[in-house]
């Protein structure tokens, strides 16, 4: 993962609208680099990339372009995209093409972005490690022996090594934030329902987001910028207009909130000390440091596994192997057979487990004790995040209580897995807007992500702050070659 100048999204703008280097001879810069990494990250490219590419040119020569011209951009594969295979890291959608775009896919080409390719997950967006995939393991850039997070890892980890400028994912309970942590990116989960979420395969609805990832604050708000805002097709959407990114030259008056609940028991040493080492550069640029408290963050993690799993459960119902999805080839007595084997043969294991946890969750008998209670304590959470945003702007927090670890450390242990989102899904349970930026690295040199949280809608504050916090630290600038 060779320094490339160019590789931020302004940057190469720049190069773009300055005529220092053609859309065509960038994106087939990282095509090249796509065949030749080795990381798993990509599972179908767009065969029109180029012929794309020549035609931002083309129009370049004519006028002027936005930011995002001929810029590659990789998106998650959970995201529909028109001619290209779209199969949310899962046999049970092998092959299938969609015959339209998400409406974040279709904001980004109107922007003149070019899609470089569908991003490698796990399966479902169902997983903290993009594992769980079935077309295979995705590596960290920083350490191929490592995972890049879940489940939107493939679409770090091409930003990460150089394999795009730009990537699109989704956040469920923190599919976007964990990923930029353990890749060193900045990764933006914006406010429920601030993006459309038409054309994403849904895991739990109510919950989704799709959230973009780069190297710096500001590309990410161009990013964002580019795909938000309110969608008819998308009845959840915000229909208020969206916040322009304005730099900030410095964070006086600023109170970010300190949450104990958050720097306790299972956080590393590592991780401790880079959050604690971020939060006075930030108090160093003006900003007040104030105690918060968020009581209820211990029942998360139950809270979260409970609602996602019912929501899981519905939202896969469609895929049977009659009306959508795979369908057995084994001979079969009767539909209820043919459901069991299809399903069976479509999803993996991680999946199965969770519509069956949701399943459970939902049943009679048990719908009180389990879903019911469950968005009870949810609403409780996210009461606890309006009392803090009552005293202060932001709250950070890390995004993760550790590091990238090994393939298949965590894979026979579902609650260590699931721990790794013990920070990402209080904020996806309230709704309201996070984003991970690269705060240091622990002693074998992998990245670790600071967590700062906003109030809904805040998304522009949050870039602000973040993009700030980047001119005054060098993290984001840090590379690691592959063969390290």
């Amino acid at each position: 993962m060779a320094f490339d100048p160019l590789d931020t999204i302004t940057a190469a703008s720049a190069a773009l609208a300055a005529g220092t280097i053609s859309a065509v001879e960038l994106v087939q810069a990282h095509l090249d680099g796509i065949a030749s990494s080795g990381l798993n990250a990509f599972l179908a490219l767009n065969p029109h990339a180029l012929a794309e590419a020549r035609v931002v040119d083309d129009r370049r020569a004519r006028e002027a372009l936005g930011p995002l011209a001929g810029i590659p951009i990789a998106i998650k594969d959970q995201l529909c995209t028109v001619g290209i295979a779209t199969t949310a890291g899962s046999k049970m959608l092998a092959g299938w093409v969609p015959p339209y775009d998400a409406t974040a896919v279709a904001r980004l080409k109107a922007a003149g972005a070019i899609i470089l390719g569908k991003t490698n997950q796990d399966e479902y967006a169902m997983g903290s490690s993009s594992e769980s995939s079935a077309f295979g393991a995705v590596k960290n850039p920083w350490d191929p022996n490592k995972v890049p997070g879940g489940s939107s890892g493939g679409s770090a980890a091409a930003v990460a090594a150089n394999l795009a400028l730009g990537a699109l994912g989704t956040d469920t309970g923190g599919s976007v934030r964990q990923p930029a942590s353990f890749c060193g990116l900045v990764g933006l989960k914006p406010t429920y329902g601030r993006v459309s979420r038409y054309g994403a395969i849904a895991y739990a609805s109510s919950f989704d987001q799709i959230g973009p990832l780069a190297r710096t604050a500001e590309d990410t708000a161009l990013l964002y910028q580019a795909i938000a805002g309110h969608d008819p097709q998308d009845g959840t959407t915000h229909p208020s207009p969206v916040a322009a990114f304005t730099p900030t030259r410095d964070l006086s008056g600023v109170r970010i909130g300190v949450a104990d609940e958050y720097l306790g028991d299972g956080v590393t040493t590592a991780v401790a000390t880079a959050v604690q080492a971020a939060l006075k550069v930030l108090e160093g640029q003006g900003a007040t440091l104030v105690k918060v408290s968020l009581p209820h963050t211990s029942y998360a993690v139950a809270v979260y596994y409970l609602l996602a799993t019912a929501e899981a459960s519905s939202n896969l119902g469609r895929f049977d192997g009659l009306r959508f999805g795979h369908r057995s080839a084994a001979h079969v007595s009767d539909v209820a057979e043919l459901y069991a084997r299809s399903r069976a043969e479509g999803f993996g294991p991680e999946v199965r487990k969770r519509i069956m946890l949701g399943t459970f969750a939902l049943s009679s008998g048990y719908y009180d004790a389990y879903y019911e209670r469950a968005q009870k304590v949810r609403t409780l959470i996210r009461r606890d995040f309006d009392q803090a945003f009552a005293d202060v702007d932001l709250i950070a927090t890390p995004t993760s209580p550790f590091v990238a670890f090994g393939h298949g450390e965590r894979s026979a242990d579902p609650l260590a897995m699931y721990l790794a989102d013990v920070f990402t899904v209080p904020v996806s349970l309230a709704g309201t807007a996070a984003l991970s930026v690269p705060c240091g690295f622990d002693a074998a040199g992998l990245p670790i992500g600071l967590q700062l949280i906003g109030p809904p809608l805040a998304e522009d504050r949050l870039l602000a702050a973040a993009h700030l916090y980047q001119q005054h630290t060098d993290h984001h600038l840090r590379r690691r070659a592959e063969a390290a």
